[in-house]
């Protein structure tokens, strides 16, 4: 095992004798985000880029969720159906919870194991009460 690995494991590990798993929302108390708003930029012809703001995130999850909203709506906005992500920066201060993410947007299934369907994903970021763009 490398480096690396060996070090991930031990967090893991760490984290799982705290009772704690990384990326873990924690349900103790009632979910009441409150949805900031979403900044939208465009990188490329295909490239987006997204950040989005909350309050009352329970982890990671919660607004990368948002983001992963916002860019399936942006999605079908554009004429396309799907998109694949690039990459997601997460940061909170003061309770407030950002995320800077990058999609590419495409008319057709992209490669990538990361990938959207925008229609499907915008029709459950409705029923799950996430806005998007």
């Amino acid at each position: 095992m490398g480096r690396r690995a060996a070090g991930a494991a031990a967090l893991a590990a760490a984290l799982a004798g705290c009772g704690v798993s990384e990326g873990a929302v924690d349900t103790a108390e009632p979910f009441a985000p409150v949805y900031r708003g979403i900044e939208t930029r465009l990188l490329d012809e295909n490239l987006v880029g997204f950040i989005v703001e909350m309050e009352g995130a329970r982890g990671n999850a919660d607004v990368t969720d948002y983001a992963r909203c916002a860019a399936a709506q942006y999605t079908l906005i554009r004429g396309y159906g799907f998109a694949r992500h690039v990459r997601t920066r997460i940061a909170q201060e003061a309770g407030v919870w950002r995320a800077d993410a990058v999609y590419t947007i495409s008319p057709a299934l992209p490669d990538g194991v990361q990938t959207i369907d925008a229609e499907v994903t915008v029709e459950d970021c409705a029923a799950r009460g996430i806005p998007t763009v």
